[in-house]
């Protein structure tokens, strides 16, 4: 089947017209519905394009590691992490400005970012750690995690990297990562400087860094309705990056956490629960469902122990959850139709089209 991108470009080249384009596009749907072929998910990630993927992932993983390991036995600390960082950026050259293989990409923007954090945090320990600590530097990789401070500037110091890294290889992970680093930067420059306040209430400050990437990937949705565009990929990592921070740190400040559930408790985590799915339905985004999966298994354990299966609760509880997220999955599309015709007209404009209006 010939790709969206590339009838988009026949039209604007003249290769086809947009009559044609379209006539093109009603018979794929038709073939598609001859074959059983399911609804498309307007969901999509570019995740994976083969098991090449995979296979240069694992060759990654092999030579990094090994490679690590002799610049830190044989070179230092500051070496392992600087070797690092420049070879996860020659690889990237190749399988991503090259090849352009996702999967690789991804794995390669995660550890270029994790390992310039490394760099700079380990720089910077070197720089200013014997003088703040006596000398000592904590961590056997040069790390140092207890002070805020160090931390913070240098989870400052790696968004410009991350940036560089987007201006050259243009991978959509690659924004949600430089909004981690920077809500990182954020969290501990607070830390250093209210660590009693932030003791108190850093739960509503990651709540609130959440809102506000939820906010930012939603602008990025409402500027691709339709999901055809790179915006579109931007917005999903950014969803999964503010899905944990939001239910994580909304449980933790509102519900006291997890530790001991009593059955209101349990019930009240559950109607959070169906209150994410119907944000999830609406949104066309799973990631916040995902991330609020656990807490449900842990609210349903809690009813069925308070209940009749005493001896079953664990299996109980993920047949409960298996049964509901099959049931969403199967559903999906229909459940977000009626849920967008529950919406008011001015917020329905402003969230993604349902799969029936953009393939009619």
């Amino acid at each position: 089947m010939i790709s969206e991108d590339s009838l988009r470009l026949a039209v604007a080249r003249g290769i086809l017209s947009h009559e044609q384009a379209e006539g093109l596009r009603a018979l794929a749907r038709e073939q598609m519905a001859r074959e059983f072929e399911p609804v498309p998910d307007h969901e999509k990630l570019r995740f994976i394009s083969g098991f090449g993927d995979i296979f240069v992932v694992i060759g990654i993983g092999l030579f990094l590691g090994a490679s690590g390991y002799f610049l830190a036995e044989h070179a230092g600390v500051m070496a392992l992490w600087t070797g690092l960082v420049a070879l996860s950026w020659g690889l990237a050259e190749l399988f991503t400005r090259r090849r352009r293989m996702a999967l690789p990409s991804i794995v390669l923007l995660v550890l270029f970012s994790a390992f310039s954090f490394g760099m700079l945090n380990a720089g910077l320990s070197e720089l200013w750690g014997p003088a703040l600590a006596g000398g000592v530097v904590r961590s056997d990789l040069g790390i140092d995690i207890d002070r805020p401070g160090i931390v913070a500037l240098a989870a400052l110091l790696t968004c410009p990297l991350v940036g560089l890294h987007y201006w050259r290889f243009r991978v959509p992970i690659t924004i949600a990562a430089g909004i981690a680093a920077l809500a990182l930067s954020a969290f501990a420059f607070l830390s250093a400087l209210a660590p009693a306040f932030m003791l108190r209430s850093g739960g509503w400050v990651i709540l609130l860094f959440g809102c506000g990437v939820f906010w930012l990937a939603m602008r990025f949705d409402q500027a691709d309705l339709r999901r055809e565009t790179r915006r579109t990929d931007i917005a999903f990592w950014l969803h999964l990056l503010a899905a944990p921070m939001l239910v994580h740190s909304f449980i933790s400040v509102v519900f006291g956490g997890v530790s001991e559930v009593t059955m209101a408790k349990a019930l009240g985590l559950i109607l959070l629960f169906l209150v994410l799915a119907l944000l999830a339905l609406l949104i066309d985004r799973r990631a916040i469902l995902v991330s609020a999966l656990a807490y449900a298994g842990i609210a349903f354990g809690t009813l069925f122990r308070e209940t009749a299966l005493t001896n079953a609760t664990v299996p109980a509880s993920l047949l409960v959850l298996g049964a509901f997220i099959l049931g969403l999955s199967s559903g999906w599309q229909p459940l977000r139709r009626a849920a967008l015709g529950l919406a008011p007209p001015a917020l329905r404009a402003r969230l993604p089209v349902a799969a029936s209006i953009a393939n009619p």
